[in-house]
């Protein structure tokens, strides 16, 4: 990780979220702008790009003077993991969206460092040399498959 403000931001928010007893946190927008000298705006992007459904998170937010952001962590059902995220994923899905899923499989020990390798090389936009929309329907199809054949081949072992 770089060590830009969107990067410090994204650490704080994870380390509070850690220490919560409740996996949730809630934040004023204006006072996290506050204390990365940074304006809101900046907060809104690294919730939306690093706080996601994919990455492993829901977000709500209130705007307005009294608007707050609460950060809530899912944890996947240990039991369908693989399946309920191929569920998840869609028509369509772009190449950071499905990295960011199984960024999150990853983090959750739900593959393993070899499988995330396979599954991000057969989504990358250079496994998939077609032009949009194209490219993102096959990655849906690709990553739905790929992660419904892992969920088969864990039960029968």
């Amino acid at each position: 990780m770089g060590n830009n403000i969107s990067d410090f931001i994204e650490r704080y928010l994870k380390q509070i979220l850690q220490q919560s007893q409740t996996g949730v946190v809630e934040l004023q927008r204006s006072e996290l702008a506050e204390l990365f000298q940074c304006v809101p705006s900046q907060i809104n992007y690294v919730i939306s790009t690093r706080f996601s459904v994919d990455h492993g998170y829901m977000v709500e937010s209130k705007r307005g003077g009294g608007g707050y952001i609460r950060i809530r962590q899912i944890r996947l059902d240990q039991n369908e993991p693989l399946l309920r995220v191929a569920q998840s994923v869609g028509n369509a899905v772009s190449q950071r969206e499905a990295e960011g899923m199984i960024d999150r499989l990853r983090r959750e020990d739900v593959i393993t460092d070899r499988e995330m390798a396979m599954l991000k090389s057969a989504v990358s936009r250079e496994a998939l040399p077609v032009d949009l929309p194209l490219r993102d329907e096959l990655r849906a199809r690709l990553v739905t498959q790929m992660l419904v054949a892992l969920a088969g081949a864990r039960k029968e072992t």
